[in-house]
C-alpha cells in the first residue's frame, strides 16, 4: 500500500526471532514489486498473495542491503538499474548505486564525484536520492536484511561504526517517511547466534530504537498456525497436497493409535481428527513444541528453524519411516544404527549452545546414551515394532527445552501413539526406562501414578537434564568409588555366611569345609569331605580350576598325593556365575556410596526413598547370585580322572543338589554285606582272596574311583558288622601270640573294630575260635536243627566247614558255608548254652538243663534239646500224676520218675525241683517227719518224703 502510495508508513520492521521468515518475506516483496507483469500467476501461491493484496501491484526499484553479504573492509559488488557493476564499502554508497548507479554516488558525494563517502549522508541528501525511481514512474523499495551482523562486525573493527550506523538510520528513516511511495522493510537480528552477545544485544537496541520511532505495528510474517503450511509447501510438491481429503485415512489411523492412550484425544473427537488433517502430515504437537518451547532458545531460528529441522530428519526418514504422520520417529537414524541422526545432533548442539547456569549440557552423548538403553529395551520388548521407546527419548528432549521444561505423561503417549503401540507393552518398557536412564528426573519418575491394577504405574511427568540421576550416580560410584578389593573382601564374607551352601550335609556324616584356604586343612582319611571354595576356585563345566584341582591331588604339599580323592567333593563357583555375583556386590556397595554422598545434602524425600528401595533390593539379591554361582561340582570319575560338572541351580540347598545329579555319583544309601563280597558289584577282592581286611574295605569307596562315593563311612562299617552278625562271612581278630579271635553271627566289640587288623574272613576259609552259646537254640543258625532233637554229631558235622545251607532272601535261596569249628570249641559252646539254660541235655538217663555239664555227657550220642516245658505245682499232685502216689506218701525221686515218665525223656532235676518248691510253698504237699532237709540236690531226692497237706 505504502509503494501505490495509499498508505503513510514508510518503515516495517519484521519483528520475529532468528528463522521466523524474515527473509523469505524480503524476498517475496522482491518478486512481488519488481516486476509485477512477469509472475507466474497460475501458481497457487502467486493467486494467493493477489487475492490477499487486492490492489494493483505497482512497479518499484528495489535497492537490497543484505548486511551477512556486506564484507566490513572490501564491502560488496553491487549492480546498478543499468546492469553495471562496481565495488562499493560504505552502506549508503551501495544503497545509492542501486537506485541510481553512478548518479546516485554524485548526488551523495560532496565534490558533486561518482565516489564514495565515509561519513553517513543526512536527511537532505538522501531526500532527493528516494525520489529520482519516481522520475521514471517507480516507487522505491528499500530492503535491509541480517543488519545487526554488519554492525557487530564493524563495531570489533572500529567502535566508531556503531555511531556512523546509527545515524545514517536516523537519516534514512526521516528521508523516507518524507517522501512519497517510498518504504523500508527491515530485519535487524542475525542468523548467527554468536553475534547476539551483551555488545550486539546493544547495538541492535541503539539501532531498533531509530526504527522504531517511524514503523508501524510489526509485522509477523508467518504465526504458529501456518507453519505446518509452511512446511508442506517447501518440503512437498504441490501436487502432492492438493487433495487434503485423501490425507483423512491415514489421519484416522493414526488418530485410533492416540486414542488407545489418550482419552482426551478419544473425546475430542472429530475436532482432533481436523487438527491432525489440518496439520497432515505433521503432528501438530511435534511442530507445537518446536515452536511454543524451541523459539525461546537463543539458537533456534523460528520457522526457519522448524523448516530446516524437518528438512534434516526428513532426508533420511522418508528412506525407512513408514510411521502416519511425521512425529518424534523422523528424528531417529535408520534402524541398527548407533549414531544420532543429523538432525538430532544440531537439535542438541543448539539446546547445549542454550546458556543457562552451570556447566553446559553435553545434549548429543545424553542422547546418544539414552537412545541405546531405548534399543536395548525395545528388543526386550519386540512387541513395540515402532521404535516408541526411541520416539519417547526424542519427546521427552523436545519437550525439556529451555531446561527446567518438562513433558507429562499423556503428552507423551500423543507424540508416539500414531504407531499404534501395544499399552501394556509400552508402559512396561517405559518403566525400564525410567529404571535405567542416567538422566530421567528421578524426582519425577520417582512419582508414579496408581495403574488400574493398583500396583506403581507410570510416572505423571518426564524431564532429561544433564544433572546425574541416582542411576547415573550409581554407575560412577561402582566405576570410580567402589574398588575390586572391596568386592573381593564382601564376596568372600557373603560366601561365608551363606548357609544354603552347606545345609543338610554335616547331619549325614560329611565333614563340611568352608573356604579352606590349603589342603592341609581337609583331612586324608577316607572320610567324605564336603568342600566350599572360594572366588579362586572359579571355573567352567569341563575344565576344573587349578585351585580345586590342587585340593583333590595334595595334602600337605605336591610330593604328598591324596589317597582317599573319591571321598572329596568340592562346591565351586562358575566363572560367569561368579562376575554375576560380583556384579551384585558391586551393585550393592554403589548404592551404599551413593547414600554416603547424598548424606550431608538435603536429599528430596522421593529421590531418598528411591535410594533406600535400590540399596535394600540390592542388598537382598546379593545372597542369591552367590546361590546361583555356586553351580560347579569338582570331584574323580569312575577314570579318576578331576572333572568339573555343572549342576542345575534351584532354590534347594546346594548339597542336596548335588545329592541328585548322577554325574557324581553319591551314595547316600548303605550297601549290602552281599556287595562287599566276592562276586558283587564293586569288585573289591581279588581272585583267589579269601580274606581282606576290614578297614580296606571301609576305606575302599573313598580310595577307589570306580566305586560310588559313599557319605558315610560309617554306613560302611555298619554293614560289614551286619554281614557279620548275618553270617555272611567272619571278622577275625589277630592276638600277639598269632592266635586269632573270631566274630560270626554277633557283633564284634569296639575294641575290635578299632583293630587295624581286623579281617573279613569268606565262611569256607574261615575257622572259628568260639562259637556263640546262644546261635545254638532252635531257628538261630539256619539248616541245624531240623527236628526237635539235636544230636551232637549233627552239631559236630554242621560246623566241619563243608556244611552248606540254603539261607531264604527276598524271592529267592542263597547258599552260604558254614565255617569250621573244633569239636572243643562246640563242646563248649554247648556246655555254656546248657548252664545258660539255652539248652536241655541229654545223655541216656541224665538229663541236665540250667547247670554245669558232668565231664563225659558229652558225646557224638549226647542229645540236645530246647529247654524242658515247666511244669506247674499242680503236675506233682496225686490227681496228675497217680504213678508217683502208690500211698498217702511219696518221695522227691518218684515224682522224678513219674513225671520222666509221663513225657517220656528224663526231665532234668532242675525241673523237677521247681515244681516241687512251688508245691511246698503253695502248702499243697507238706514233707514228713523222717524227710530230709529241702532243697537238695537230684543224689538226696530218695530222702525227700512228703505227703499231701490236710
Amino acid at each position: 500500500l505504502r509503494l501505490a502510495g495509499k498508505n503513510d508508513k514508510a518503515v516495517r520492521k519484521l519483528a520475529l526471532t532468528y528463522g521466523g521468515g524474515k527473509t523469505h518475506t524480503l524476498i517475496t516483496l522482491y518478486h512481488l514489486v519488481n516486476d509485477p507483469s512477469a509472475l507466474p500467476r497460475e501458481l497457487p501461491a502467486v493467486q494467493e498473495f493477489l487475492s490477499e493484496i487486492s490492489i494493483p501491484l505497482p512497479s518499484a526499484r528495489i535497492a537490497t542491503l543484505s548486511f551477512d553479504k556486506v564484507d566490513v573492509e572490501k564491502g560488496m559488488e553491487t549492480r546498478a538499474p543499468n546492469g553495471e557493476t562496481r565495488w562499493l564499502k560504505q552502506p549508503w554508497s551501495i544503497l545509492a548505486y542501486q537506485i541510481a548507479g553512478d548518479t546516485g554516488l554524485k548526488l551523495l558525494n560532496a565534490e558533486g564525484k561518482a565516489e564514495e563517502r565515509i561519513s553517513p549522508p543526512a536527511q537532505n541528501l538522501l531526500e532527493p536520492l528516494l525520489s529520482l525511481p519516481a522520475n521514471e514512474g517507480l516507487s522505491t523499495l528499500i530492503l535491509m536484511d541480517e543488519v545487526l551482523m554488519f554492525a557487530r562486525r564493524a563495531v570489533d573493527l572500529d567502535t566508531s561504526w556503531s555511531g556512523r550506523l546509527v545515524a545514517f538510520f536516523q537519516y534514512l528513516t526521516q528521508a523516507a517517511s518524507h517522501v512519497d511511495r517510498v518504504c523500508i522493510v527491515a530485519s535487524l537480528l542475525a542468523t548467527d547466534t554468536a553475534m547476539s552477545d551483551p555488545t550486539g544485544r546493544a547495538i541492535s537496541k541503539d539501532i531498533e530504537d531509530i526504527f522504531t520511532r517511524q514503523r508501524e505495528e510489526n509485522i509477523q510474517p508467518v504465526v504458529k498456525d501456518d507453519v505446518a503450511e509452511v512446511l508442506r509447501r517447501r518440503l512437498f510438491t504441490v501436487e502432492s497436497m492438493q487433495n487434503r481429503e485423501s490425507f483423512r485415512p491415514h489421519v484416522v489411523t493414526a488418530l485410533k493409535g492416540i486414542e488407545d492412550l489418550d482419552a482426551q484425544i478419544q473425546q475430542e473427537g472429530k475436532a482432533a481428527e481436523e487438527r491432525f488433517l489440518r496439520s497432515y502430515p505433521f503432528h501438530p504437537e511435534l511442530t507445537e513444541v518446536l515452536y511454543s518451547k524451541w523459539t525461546n532458545l537463543e539458537g533456534f531460528q523460528r520457522t526457519r528453524g522448524v523448516l530446516r529441522t524437518f528438512a534434516l530428519a526428513l532426508r533420511e526418514a522418508e528412506k525407512w519411516d513408514d510411521s502416519p504422520l511425521i512425529s518424534a520417529n523422523v528424528f531417529l537414524n535408520k534402524p541398527g544404527s548407533h549414531d544420532i541422526s543429523e538432525a538430532t545432533r544440531e537439535l542438541a548442539s543448539i539446546a547445549t549452545a542454550e546458556e543457562h547456569e552451570g556447566p553446559p549440557q553435553q545434549w548429543s552423548q545424553i542422547l546418544q546414551s539414552e537412545l541405546e538403553k531405548a534399543i536395548n529395551i525395545q528388543k526386550e520388548h519386540p512387541a513395540l515394532r515402532g521404535r516408541e521407546i526411541e520416539q519417547a527419548v526424542i519427546s521427552t528432549f523436545l519437550h525439556s527445552q529451555p531446561i527446567g521444561q518438562l513433558i507429562q505423561t499423556r503428552e507423551l503417549f500423543v507424540l508416539i501413539g500414531h504407531t499404534r503401540p501395544d499399552r501394556i507393552e509400552l508402559e512396561k518398557a517405559l518403566l525400564r526406562w525410567a529404571s535405567l536412564s542416567w538422566f530421567l528426573d528421578d524426582t519425577l519418575t520417582q512419582s508414579r501414578e496408581t495403574s488400574f491394577d493398583q500396583t506403581a504405574g507410570l510416572p505423571k511427568h518426564w524431564r532429561l537434564g544433564s544433572r546425574p540421576n541416582l542411576t547415573q550416580m550409581h554407575h560412577d560410584a561402582c566405576r570410580f568409588r567402589v574398588s575390586e578389593e572391596e568386592i573381593e573382601t564382601r564376596l568372600v564374607e557373603e560366601i561365608g555366611k551363606l548357609n544354603s551352601l552347606i545345609t543338610g550335609a554335616a547331619g549325614q556324616g560329611v565333614k563340611v569345609h568352608k573356604l579352606p584356604d590349603w589342603p592341609r586343612q581337609v583331612e586324608d582319611d577316607s572320610e567324605f569331605h564336603y568342600i566350599i571354595l572360594g572366588p579362586k576356585s572359579a571355573c567352567n563345566a569341563g575344565n576344573p580350576s587349578a585351585e580345586a584341582n590342587r585340593f583333590i591331588n595334595e595334602t600337605t604339599g605336591p610330593d604328598r598325593p591324596r589317597v582317599y580323592r573319591n571321598a572329596i567333593v568340592i562346591a565351586a563357583p562358575s566363572i560367569d556365575g561368579l562376575e554375576a555375583a560380583r556384579n551384585t556386590i558391586k551393585k550393592y556397595l554403589g548404592w551404599d556410596e551413593v547414600r554416603k554422598q547424598l548424606a550431608e545434602q538435603q536429599v528430596d524425600p522421593v529421590r531418598s526413598a528411591s535410594l533406600n528401595a535400590n540399596l535394600e533390593a540390592s542388598r537382598k539379591s546379593i545372597p542369591d547370585s552367590i546361590r546361583q554361582a555356586y553351580c560347579i561340582v569338582v570331584t574323580v570319575d569312575e577314570t579318576n580322572i578331576i572333572q568339573a560338572y555343572r549342576i542345575t541351580s534351584s532354590n534347594d540347598p546346594l548339597f542336596s543338589v548335588i545329592k541328585r545329579d548322577t554325574h557324581i555319583r553319591i551314595q547316600e544309601t548303605a550297601v549290602s554285606a552281599e556287595a562287599l563280597l566276592p562276586g558283587g558289584p564293586y569288585y573289591l577282592w581279588r581272585e583267589g582272596d579269601t580274606s581282606r581286611r576290614l578297614k580296606d574295605l571301609v576305606t575302599a569307596f573313598a580310595q577307589y574311583p570306580h566305586l560310588p562315593k559313599m557319605l558315610n563311612r560309617q554306613a560302611i562299617l555298619d554293614t560289614l558288622v551286619n554281614g557279620c552278625r548275618d553270617g555272611m562271612f567272619v571278622l577275625r581278630q589277630p592276638r600277639p601270640d598269632n592266635t586269632h579271635r573270631t566274630f560270626w553271627r554277633q557283633n564284634p566289640d569296639e575294641i575290635a573294630l578299632k583293630e587295624p587288623g581286623l579281617e573279613v574272613v569268606l565262611p569256607e576259609a574261615a575257622e572259628l575260635s568260639e562259637v556263640a552259646p546262644e546261635l545254638l537254640v532252635p531257628n538261630q543258625l539256619p539248616g541245624l536243627w531240623q527236628e526237635q532233637e539235636l544230636q551232637m554229631q549233627a552239631l559236630y558235622s554242621y560246623f566241619a566247614g563243608k556244611h552248606e545251607v540254603q539261607v531264604q532272601k527276598e524271592g529267592y535261596q542263597e547258599p552260604v558255608m558254614i565255617p569250621k569249628a573244633d569239636s572243643s570249641i562246640i563242646d563248649t559252646a554247648v556246655q555254656e548254652a546248657v548252664n545258660k539254660g539255652l539248652l536241655w541235655l541229654i545223655f541216656g538217663t541224665a538229663s541236665i538243663y540250667a547247670e554245669e555239664v558232668p565231664t563225659g555227657l558229652i558225646t557224638l550220642e549226647t542229645t540236645l534239646l530246647p529247654p524242658p516245658p515247666r511244669l506247674s505245682t499242680m503236675d506233682v499232685l496225686p490227681d496228675r500224676l497217680p504213678d508217683a502216689w502208690k500211698s498217702d506218701t511219696t518221695t522227691a525221686l518218684a515224682i522224678a520218675a513219674a513225671l520222666s515218665s509221663k513225657h517220656g525223656k528224663p526231665l532234668p532235676w532242675r525241673t523237677i525241683h521247681t515244681a516241687l518248691d512251688g508245691a511246698f510253698q503253695a502248702h499243697y504237699i507238706e514233707r514228713t517227719v523222717d524227710s530230709k532237709a529241702w532243697p537238695c540236690d537230684y543224689g538226696d531226692a530218695q530222702w525227700i518224703k512228703f505227703h499231701v497237706a490236710l
